[in-house]
């Protein structure tokens, strides 16, 4: 009896190995790709531009992309949504600085850059793949359903526009401040000593 068991843990080890290995691999080049974000939203794009040919010349899996729409909409609003909600905090006695005398607090996200990266390609990808089943090409009228997400796009936006103008954050940095130093008077006036 016991030989019918340790029959079926070795089938099951190589591939319990198997799967570790692919785990450790698509860990390490996701670990690799994180400085490059420029990189990794092309590739997402690309993605994103594969699915949209393949909806276009199917003509059909209108809801899987109603779904799709309304997920990376969601994900979207926990991009720009800070961590700790500043209408609760005013509740605790903590608040984003609102003042110039205020100390500074960084904007830190409820959803970082590259989880965000990482789930909408992961969704593209999925999205993809159930383009290849007809179960999930339900006969709808698509302008509809487009009309429907625009609606809720901009009520949406506009509730966290209004929101980011209340309580003055900006989710977004637009590069590095750069300091420079004063410059010397030689160097100014463009007459170098020359030796």
């Amino acid at each position: 009896m016991e030989g019918v068991g340790g029959d079926a843990a070795s089938a099951v080890a190589p591939l319990a190995k198997w799967r570790n290995d692919f785990v450790r691999t698509f860990q390490y080049y996701l670990d690799r790709s994180t400085p490059h974000p420029v990189q990794r939203w092309l590739g997402t794009l690309a993605a994103a531009a594969i699915y949209m040919l393949r909806v276009y010349y199917v003509q059909g899996f209108y809801i899987v992309s109603y779904g799709l729409g309304i997920y990376i909409l969601n994900l979207l609003i926990g991009f720009l949504s800070p961590k700790v909600d500043p209408e609760l905090e005013v509740l605790d006695g903590a608040s984003l600085p609102m003042r110039g005398s205020d100390e500074f607090r960084p904007f830190v996200r409820r959803l970082p850059e590259f989880k965000f990266w990482y789930s909408i390609t992961k969704a593209f990808c999925v999205a993809f793949l159930m383009t290849f089943f007809s179960l999930f090409d339900v006969p709808v009228f698509w302008p509809i359903l487009l009309c429907y997400w625009v609606v809720l796009f901009v009520l949406t936006m506009k509730r966290q526009i209004t929101h980011m103008i209340k309580y003055r954050y900006i989710p977004f940095s637009i590069g590095k401040q750069r300091y420079t130093g004063k410059k010397s008077a030689a160097s100014s006036s463009g007459r170098g000593r020359v030796d």
